[in-house]
Formats: C-alpha cells, structure tokens, sequence
C-alpha cells in the first residue's frame, strides 16, 4: 500500500513561513491524487491543498495566496510552502493520496501519514 511520512513541521510567529515534506513510496504521484490536510484539538480534519495526477491543484478559501502545493517527482516527496502564517494556522497537518477519480480537499482518502506539528504564536 502507499506509504507517507510527513516532516518539515516546527513553532514559528504569526507572517513566518514553513515548508512542510510529504515523502511517498515511488508510484504514488503518477498514479494517485494527493492531498494536505489539517486537524486542530477540538475541530473536524479539513482539506487544505490538493493535487491530482494532472497536478491540478485546489486549495481551501482560508489558505488561498499563502500556501502552495507542489511536487518534486525525482525525490518522490510533495511539499506544501506555507506563507504569511496565522495562529488560525496551527494544527497538525497530514498527507493523504487516494486513487483516481480525485476526492480534491474532501475527507474521502484512504492512505494518510503520521501527521507533523504546526503551531503558529501571535
């Protein structure tokens, strides 16, 4: 099955950035669609970017401008660039891919990683 290990998280103040890592066994992008999620204490997972075998890419009102999702197929690993970060931003922020037909930011993949950390202070 597809394996995923996300890395990259950390504590940084409100207009820094981050650039999270999705590392993915070596099908994965040709063959699935791929996602970033998030979960903060308290609240339901919600979709934050999203990528599918074309690379067309979606992302959630609230990040639109400030993230940015991408890939680096010769390192099999997804990124997720994170500007201007607000303490609304802080969650645990995982991986997910699925296979085609693309969920986009719906909760509906079936392989997720372990999760990194994100905390944003004001």
């Amino acid at each position: 099955e597809p394996q995923l290990a996300e890395s990259g998280g950390g504590s940084v103040k409100a207009g820094e950035s981050l650039k999270l890592s999705c590392k993915y066994s070596e099908y994965t992008f040709q063959t699935f669609c791929m996602a970033w999620f998030r979960q903060a204490p308290g609240k339901e997972r919600e979709g934050v970017a999203a990528i599918d075998s074309d690379r067309s890419t979606t992302y959630a009102d609230s990040v639109k401008g400030r993230f940015t999702i991408s890939d680096d197929e010769d390192k099999n690993t997804l990124y997720l660039q994170m500007n201007s970060l607000k303490p609304e931003d802080t969650a645990m922020y995982y991986c997910a891919t699925d296979s085609i037909p693309c969920a986009g930011l719906l909760v509906e993949y079936n392989y997720w990683g372990q999760g990194t950390q994100v905390t944003v202070s004001s």
